[in-house]
């Protein structure tokens, strides 16, 4: 399946990648997200209607509750074409970013704030090291 580049508009928006980063943990409702973001239920919901659209995530009515879930095949498929323009030299051979699992989201954040983690350290070295240039 051809994945068309309008697909990856919706990666444009931080809050739809932690959105993303959440449901990696197992499908949760909109507001176990609100209350995980921070933000409104509302803007939640926004996003939830653009990835929904998008095909990356499915809901599913349990009572009076929606829940959302990863489509993971959607997913796969964004991180096929992906691949096929990657500059890492990978070939296709990294560790897929897409992990399945269970749970309440816990755990998918705090993998989220280790990698954000790392990240500044890196952007805190490349600082040191342009301040040490001058």
């Amino acid at each position: 399946m051809k994945v068309e580049a309008e697909s990856f508009k919706v990666f444009s928006v931080d809050t739809r990648i932690k959105i993303i980063e959440l449901l990696k943990g197992g499908p949760l409702a909109v507001n176990a997200i609100t209350e995980s973001l921070g933000i409104s239920q509302s803007a939640v919901s926004q996003h939830l209607r653009i990835l929904k659209q998008a095909g990356l995530v499915a809901d599913e009515r349990k009572g009076y509750h929606i829940y959302y879930s990863l489509n993971e095949d959607k997913l796969d498929d964004c991180q096929k074409e992906l691949i096929k323009v990657c500059t890492c030299g990978c070939a296709g051979s990294c560790k897929p970013r897409v992990e399945k699992g269970t749970g309440d989201g816990r755990t998918a954040l705090l993998e989220y704030k280790k990698r954000l983690e790392r990240e500044l350290k890196e952007v805190e070295k490349k600082i040191a090291s342009l301040e040490r240039n001058r």
